[in-house]
């Protein structure tokens, strides 16, 4: 047996010796690395959100349901920490917990919120500088353009983001740093 099969053989022995069920070699190991697809399946996923948020706010709908579920999909507050800088933030720069992220996307919590997806959007589009994947997390950095569904203009907007691959049985990315500003505007003298 080489060394290979008999880790294989001593790791299964240990959890049926353990009285686990089902291939817990397979399950433990499962994990998939993350790719460059994978953080473009999350960001397509990110933009529709945010534009779904507006447009159930427009329509009279339960908008809120729809950012704390875009929120719990997206983001990895239920497993850690969240590290969440958004655009729109001068006093209160920081959003730490699920809650001051829902109060940042539709307003409440924070006096500054004023809800920044039920603006509303037409579109969100990304435009990576790059994107760096080092196995079981990946960093996207670029620009991402918001148009506003009132008036079609476009508001362009600086963005990190880092990913990982959530705890639960889905595996999907779930953003643990979100950092995002407006470009910077050099003083006229």
């Amino acid at each position: 047996m080489n060394r290979r099969a008999f880790l294989q053989w001593a790791g299964l022995g240990l959890a049926v010796g353990l009285g686990l069920t089902g291939n817990v070699y397979a399950k433990a190991t499962s994990a998939a690395p993350i790719t460059e697809q994978d953080v473009l399946q999350a960001q397509d996923s990110w933009a529709k959100g945010i534009v779904e948020i507006g447009k159930v706010y427009q329509d009279g709908g339960d908008y809120k349901a729809v950012a704390s579920q875009l929120i719990d999909q997206l983001y990895g507050y239920g497993e850690g920490k969240v590290l969440f800088k958004p655009t729109k933030a001068a006093h209160d720069q920081f959003r730490g917990t699920k809650a001051e992220a829902m109060s940042y996307f539709v307003g409440g919590e924070n006096p500054e919120d004023h809800g920044f997806a039920i603006q509303p959007w037409s579109k969100v589009r990304f435009v990576n500088e790059d994107i760096d994947i080092d196995k079981d997390s990946a960093n996207a950095m670029g620009n991402y353009y918001f148009t506003d569904a009132k008036t079609g203009g476009e508001v362009k907007v600086e963005y990190t983001f880092t990913y990982r691959r959530a705890k639960d049985k889905d595996g999907r990315l779930v953003i643990d740093l979100h950092h995002s500003s407006l470009p910077y505007v050099p003083a006229t003298h």
